[in-house]
């Protein structure tokens, strides 16, 4: 099978597209042809150096999600057939034709989404709800802030909290402003130089519920601030750096609670925990339209470089497709 495949690491000109071994599924997997693929903020981090595939593999291929057919069945699976359409997430590997996962990692593409969309939903919308729903405990009535409002788990999170009837704040670049409202934000705050705390904290005095942030960096302390007594803060991304002074007293001062959390290095027993919930409680909301996947743009397995460029220029609103199948 054609993959991208990482010989060395550095800039987007390091994404190699080389033919290697098909996997094989073992009894409880089934072995996926891969139609598209999306890119996430680690693999810009893991074609650097920065974040590698926790599963120590020969042959490092980037991609942590996917959107196909079922091509074939280990002996013990039951629940899927060659030919169903799929999508899910893995710890990596699926910037291929082909790609092996747990059975029960799978999700089905809902009823009304388009294959070549489907991509678009696994990793950003798992992560999403996760940290806002799963473990920072929003829930209806209740106000949420999500950095990077525009992203693809931004994007995510508007619709999440809207869909179960909380309100949502955002903090975005002022291009990517009106994105956000007409996704169904509540406030839209626009990040430095402009002082989004200061004009949430004008709308919501005594603070939001629960904070998911990408950023990190000096929006931690912020973050600290703009958090109501009792609140959650979710530490999902550092993209503004991992080091930051925080005044640690208000951690105290308002019982806060502030998780830090990955999916890709999570336990297997944890994930597919997680992916079988997700199913049950939020894949209904695709079918009822409630919620959508956002694309920004796409590009062919064979442009993979610049889809990274394109990322890594930060211009994207929404997910950025990657079509494996010719």
């Amino acid at each position: 099978m054609r993959a991208v495949v990482l010989r060395e690491h550095g800039g987007p000109e390091v994404l190699t597209i080389e033919e290697v071994d098909d996997p094989v599924p073992g009894p409880d997997q089934i072995l996926v042809s891969v139609a598209h693929t999306a890119l996430n903020r680690a693999d810009t981090l893991q074609r650097q150096g920065g974040y590698p595939d926790p599963r120590g593999r020969s042959i490092e291929i980037p991609g942590l999600e996917y959107a196909g057919t079922v091509a074939a069945i280990g002996a013990d699976v039951v629940e899927f057939e060659i030919g169903d359409a799929v999508m899910g997430i893995e710890s990596g590997g699926c910037y291929a034709e082909q790609v092996v996962t747990n059975s029960r990692q799978v999700l089905r593409v809902p009823d009304g989404i388009a294959l070549r969309d489907a991509a678009a939903i696994p990793e950003v919308f798992l992560t999403a709800w996760d940290a806002l729903v799963v473990q920072g405990g929003l829930t209806s009535g209740r106000w949420a802030l999500v950095h990077a409002g525009a992203s693809g788990v931004g994007t995510a999170g508007i619709q999440i909290a809207k869909a179960i009837g909380a309100r949502i704040a955002v903090t975005c670049s002022s291009g990517k402003a009106d994105a956000c409202r007409a996704l169904g934000a509540d406030l839209v705050l626009e990040r430095s130089p402009a002082d989004w705390l200061g004009a949430l904290q004008a709308e919501v005095p005594a603070g939001v519920d629960t904070i998911l942030d990408v950023v990190g960096g000096d929006e931690a302390d912020r973050n600290f601030r703009a958090i109501a007594t009792d609140g959650t803060i979710v530490q999902v991304g550092l993209m503004g750096g991992g080091k930051a002074p925080v005044n640690m007293g208000l951690l105290l001062m308002k019982r806060i609670t502030w998780v830090g959390t990955t999916l890709r290095s999570r336990p297997l027993e944890r994930k597919l925990d997680l992916c079988q919930r997700f199913a049950s409680e939020m894949l209904p909301l695709f079918e009822s339209g409630a919620l959508a996947p956002v694309i920004d743009s796409r590009y062919r397995l064979d442009d993979i470089a610049d889809a990274h460029r394109h990322m890594e220029s930060n211009a994207n609103v929404g997910k950025i497709l990657v079509d494996v199948e010719a």
